[in-house]
């Protein structure tokens, strides 16, 4: 089984000086792909220097499209994504493989508490993986992070749906489970990233909170829509009865909300059969 070991590296120079010598040591027969998206720092030079395949960006496109284009590049038949800031520690890998070997088509290396950047990110991580545990039934001990290893094949079916900003790890995560591929989690410690990160709280924070309508929409739609539909439906009924009762008369506002009830199942039925479709796998 060859494995591709894929780092995407935006001005990690230091971070690779670091991390390369490890993974060399430690897998020295796997292929290593360093994707350096737009760096201006030695990043290409010292992932060259250490052996590693090196795929150059002329400009930053972003972690998830440097995720994307190592993974077509890859020859493996086991992709294996680390960060490059020397977060991750080389020799979790064989802990991931050992998962695949045993008949899982993914495993991820789940944080724990210490390993969050700072309390408002941990929150926000255990937000979403409560939110994703609900959306797929199955417990997620971490949906965003990014040390992970996934059968090529299996993981590149999914490629068109990865967005090209910070989010991959949700996408594929919640893909996986969509399609009835048995994802494992295995217990890691990380270190302190080396250099500044790349996420900014102001910047960034709004995508973040689009994450959570991209799980609902990429796992089933229906359990956002539904439960929205429901409450308006509710509000328009109790408003129709309060209404009646002291007036005797059929509101606009009861209409309104009753009219946005249907809409919003509609909406939500239509985007369950294009999920469907979107997931279909013609053989």
């Amino acid at each position: 089984m060859r494995i591709s070991i894929i780092l995407p590296a935006k001005n990690e120079a230091e971070g690779l000086r670091q991390t390369l010598p490890g993974l060399r040591a430690l897998m020295p027969d796997a292929e290593v792909i360093v994707v350096d998206d737009g760096s201006t720092d030695a990043t290409a030079a010292v992932a060259a220097e250490h052996g590693a395949r090196v795929l150059s960006s002329p400009y930053a496109m972003g972690n998830g499209a440097a995720i994307k284009r190592g993974a077509r590049a890859a020859s493996g038949d086991v992709l294996v994504f680390m960060d490059a800031d020397g977060q991750h520690n080389p020799a979790d890998i064989p802990k991931l493989l050992e998962r695949l070997e045993a008949g899982y088509d993914m495993a991820v290396g789940a944080r724990n508490a210490g390993g969050q950047a700072n309390i408002g990110r941990g929150a926000a991580n255990a937000f979403y993986n409560r939110v994703a545990s609900w959306m797929t039934g199955h417990r997620i001990a971490d949906l965003t992070s990014g040390f992970r290893a996934a059968r090529a094949e299996r993981f590149r079916e999914f490629l068109h749906l990865l967005p090209n900003g910070f989010s991959y790890p949700t996408t594929s995560t919640m893909a996986f489970f969509r399609s009835a591929y048995p994802v494992a989690y295995v217990p890691i410690d990380v270190a302190r990233r080396i250099g500044r990160s790349h996420i900014r709280p102001l910047r960034d924070g709004a995508r973040f909170l689009i994450i959570i309508l991209r799980i609902a929409t990429l796992y089933s739609p229906l359990k956002l829509f539904a439960p929205a539909s429901f409450v308006f439906g509710a509000l328009g009924l109790s408003y129709y009865a309060y209404t009646y009762i002291t007036q005797e008369r059929f509101t606009n506002m009861s209409a309104l909300m009753l009219s946005a009830s249907v809409i919003i199942f509609l909406i939500g039925l239509v985007s369950e059969q294009i999920t469907a479709l979107t997931y279909r796998r013609d053989q």
